[in-house]
């Protein structure tokens, strides 16, 4: 057993609310600079640079994980991971297909920008990515799971977009095993609530700009032997999973 420093909410240029220089190579050097060990990269309601960013982190010594920051219809923000980066992908391209279509005014909400392994953009995304999808959250997760992955609410300290701030409290379904929180100082008072102290509490960063990622300090503690990045991803899923 060994521990992992991790960061599993973060954003690239491709949300239309991160910087332009959160290009997968930089995310994944700021990591190796902050001592992290697992990265996962969570834009709004896309796995569309998470390819790049599997790229860039074999090139920089990170675990990736493929994820997606997906908008419920409640507009309720619910981090989805998943162990393969395939499996991230078709659900990428069955989200696309839920997504409520707005053109996206760069002017206004910045732009969305799809970049290969090296950071050289390839293309931007024509429609706004942060608004809501037509997905709610009893359905994010089988359909998550549905995928290899999982689901849980993100940053349910914050007001904007938080589980508790959107229906006013935890709902015990559907089920959760974690869920997130940006502040750590406010795990202990969130815990008194009995459905929130039966998950598995992750702290992220959510970052938006390269020096949002989160520093080393929580961690998890996994098998690794024989050694394999594919191995403690799958031993980090299966922990996730049982949540407390």
């Amino acid at each position: 057993m060994n521990r992992y420093y991790y960061d599993l909410h973060i954003h690239s240029c491709l949300s239309p609310c991160a910087d332009n220089d959160c290009t997968p190579n930089n995310l994944a050097g700021m990591g190796v600079l902050n001592g992290l060990n697992i990265m996962a990269l969570t834009d709004h309601n896309t796995c569309g640079n998470c390819p790049a960013f599997f790229a860039a982190a074999k090139k920089q010594g990170i675990i990736p994980i493929a994820g997606m920051e997906l908008t419920s219809a409640e507009d309720i923000h619910l981090i989805c991971l998943f162990e393969e980066l395939e499996e991230a992908m078709r659900f990428d391209a069955l989200v696309r297909t839920r997504r409520v279509l707005i053109r996206n005014r760069e002017d206004i909400f910045g732009e969305q920008l799809l970049t290969d392994g090296e950071d050289r953009v390839i293309g931007k995304e024509e429609y706004l990515l942060s608004n809501a999808t037509d997905i709610s959250i009893e359905e994010a997760v089988p359909l998550a799971e549905a995928f290899g992955g999982i689901c849980y609410p993100a940053h349910i300290d914050r007001q904007s977009n938080g589980m508790l701030s959107v229906l006013g409290a935890f709902p015990p379904s559907p089920f959760f095993a974690c869920a997130e929180v940006h502040d750590p100082a406010r795990i202990g008072s969130l815990s008194e609530d009995p459905v929130i102290a039966q998950k598995r509490i992750l702290v992220s960063s959510d970052a938006h700009f390269l020096w949002d990622v989160k520093e080393k300090r929580e961690y998890f503690e996994l098998d690794d032997e024989p050694y394999s990045g594919a191995l403690v991803r799958k031993n980090l899923f299966t922990l996730l999973r049982k949540g407390i």
